[in-house]
């Protein structure tokens, strides 16, 4: 017996320590969230600037405007993907360039049937076999551009990046275009759709967006701090990817990153460019103009898409981009709390191991009679402020949730959160292992997922 209750004080001592160690990572973690619910409330409270917004429709003169569209083994999504993209666009002045790879003719073929029905679409294969990156391929779709401007004498005002499973939104090139003449980077809402056959681990993308557009970029943009692109549903000026490329030996997309659209929103930041975060409504109706798209529908899927998300951001971009420059506390701040994710994990794991140790605990200390000593003071006002916290982060994730998806996807977000809990410890795991490859000189490559692309009306208006 003095044995057990020798094991059951180590026990016990293990889960106070793990406890205190959580409790503070989520104390920490749950005031700087609190933080940008206040600067956004703030924000929705003063009187809106009109000079910060657009000018009206038809207030400007539209420009020429290129779609980058990257596609890797993109077969089954990227002809009705064009297409579509094809009958929704509403400007003037358009063309689309889809990068596709010698080694991948099955999307080779899709492209270049769309490309013979539409001389707006233009097939560019990479000088490289596939997977490179989705930078190199971008940069191939780069030189294509500056070919057909010298060919044609004809210049592009902005380039628009989209992903091969994208369902474009009809205003949006012209709202992109309208950006444009007030800004150096604009970016649209990404708007994931609630996919009927993985409601959990996909529509944990919802959730995630729904926050992240519908109050985290606004509020960087109200704080002045660098926008970073989504890699979608985004334009950039053609001329300040020309000053990068200059300065990258003729490449504006570093091919050397795994998010290379976070980083270039940061990159012309820095350089003086400014970024605009539109979240309009669209004409006659009450959701934003934006891109919709299927998210991973599988754990393993999504699991790599965040572990690159990790490494591009929180690892490697830590590295790559380091922090703003001296004075710029709100670019500090927000990148801060890009990269907090990785350093988020161990806290999160430990919450999970203290719940894990708890049980156990209980169950020994109830069958030996005993009882475990009782939390101090100062403990039980952590646990108690973290609790408030807590319930408040649950209440702010629903109701940006529910505000753009309803309240049933307001109140899915809830148990949703344990999903976003467990793809992040998973893909915690991919993206160190992954990045320790990459100081070990492991070559970069393009780690996509499977897309599904919206098919029939009930899908293409979620």
């Amino acid at each position: 017996m003095g044995g057990l209750a020798t094991a059951i004080g180590v026990l016990d001592g293990v889960l106070h320590e793990v406890v205190l160690f959580a409790a503070f990572g989520f104390l920490i973690g749950g005031a700087d969230d609190l933080a940008t619910d206040l600067v956004h409330f703030g924000r929705r409270l003063r009187p809106r600037r009109k000079a910060a917004e657009p000018t009206p429709p038809g207030a400007y003169t539209p420009g020429r405007l290129a779609v980058f569209v990257p596609a890797w083994d993109e077969a089954a999504v990227i002809g009705l993907m064009l297409r579509s993209a094809l009958a929704r666009f509403d400007h003037p002045d358009y063309r689309i360039y889809a990068g596709t790879y010698s080694n991948d003719p099955a999307t080779v073929s899709a492209v270049q049937a769309v490309a013979q029905e539409d001389p707006r679409v233009r097939l560019v294969v990479c000088p490289r076999a596939g997977p490179t990156t989705k930078a190199d391929c971008l940069n191939a779709l780069w030189h294509a551009l500056l070919a057909d401007q010298r060919a044609e004498g004809h210049p592009f005002k902005g380039v628009v990046l989209h992903d091969a499973e994208d369902l474009v939104h009809p205003e949006e090139l012209r709202l992109l275009d309208q950006g444009l003449d007030h800004a150096t980077t604009v970016q649209l809402p990404v708007l994931p759709l609630a996919d009927p056959r993985s409601r959990w681990i996909s529509g944990h993308y919802i959730d995630e967006f729904a926050e992240a557009h519908g109050k985290l970029m606004p509020v960087r943009q109200a704080l002045g701090a660098g926008l970073p692109l989504a890699g979608t549903g985004c334009a950039i000026a053609v001329p300040m990817l020309a000053r990068i490329a200059i300065a990258r030996g003729g490449v504006p997309f570093d091919e050397a990153s795994l998010t290379e659209d976070y980083e270039l929103g940061l990159t012309i930041a820095m350089l003086g460019g400014r970024g605009l975060f539109l979240n309009v409504r669209e004409t006659g109706g009450d959701q934003p103009v934006g891109v919709r798209a299927y998210f991973p529908a599988t754990l393993d899927a999504a699991v790599r898409q965040k572990a690159r998300w990790m490494i591009g951001i929180a690892l490697a971009g830590w590295d790559r981009i380091g922090w703003a420059a001296r004075g710029r506390a709100t670019d500090h701040w927000m990148r801060m709390r890009d990269r907090r994710t990785i350093l988020a994990v161990p806290v999160l794991a430990a919450a999970y191991v203290a719940l894990v140790c708890w049980g156990i605990s209980e169950s020994i200390h109830w069958l030996i009679g005993t009882s475990r000593a009782d939390a101090t003071p100062a403990m039980r006002l952590l646990l108690m402020l973290n609790s408030a916290l807590l319930l408040w982060r649950i209440a702010m994730r629903a109701h940006f949730v529910g505000r753009r998806c309803g309240w049933k996807e307001g109140a899915r977000s809830v148990p949703r959160a344990i999903i976003a809990n467990l793809v992040a410890l998973l893909a915690a795991r991919r993206a160190i292992f992954r990045y320790l490859a990459m100081l070990r000189g492991a070559e970069l490559r393009w780690d996509k997922t499977a897309h599904h692309f919206p098919t029939f009306a009930g899908e293409a208006a979620a």
